[in-house]
């Protein structure tokens, strides 16, 4: 199994720069995505419901003062770890997610039930450290896919 570090190399590899927060959700819907179509984990890393959506705090603390990047940090993450299923799942997110801008990627997460159902009546603007599980992202793009159709397949 990849871990998110890798799912960023390769998300920086096919997106080129951006900035952190956006590489941030990319992670996110492409780890949501996968589980609803394949119904396993992309990567073993802890999802948080944090103030501008979700977030891996491992990720964040790589890439914490960093406004945008282009690359991962030397020695952090390998693109090559993806397997062909997996960059099938994030292929596909990209397709859907990837001329989004961050402030709007921020705005469909927040708006989503994971992120709203794991802050529990915690206020948009107050800190918030609470996990996103696997379950809560399976179920809902689960049903998400099935409603719209979203596939894997590119096309």
């Amino acid at each position: 199994m990849a871990d998110v570090f890798d799912v960023a190399a390769y998300i920086l590899q096919q997106q080129g720069r951006m900035t952190t927060m956006k590489l941030q959700k990319l992670c996110y819907y492409a780890q949501a995505w996968h589980l609803a179509w394949t119904g396993h984990s992309l990567f073993p890393e802890r999802v948080e419901a944090w103030m501008n959506g979700p977030i891996m705090p491992d990720l964040y603390h790589e890439h914490r003062g960093m406004i945008s990047i282009s690359q991962p940090p030397a020695g952090i993450g390998d693109a090559s770890n993806i397997t062909a299923d997996e960059r099938e799942s994030i292929d596909a997110v990209l397709d859907a997610y990837g001329d989004l801008k961050p402030y709007e990627l921020i705005n469909q997460t927040r708006s989503e039930t994971p992120w709203l159902d794991a802050r529990g009546g915690v206020a948009e603007s107050e800190l918030c450290v609470n996990r996103i599980t696997n379950k809560a992202m399976r179920d809902f793009y689960g049903l998400l896919a099935t409603a719209e159709g979203m596939k894997r397949a590119r096309a």
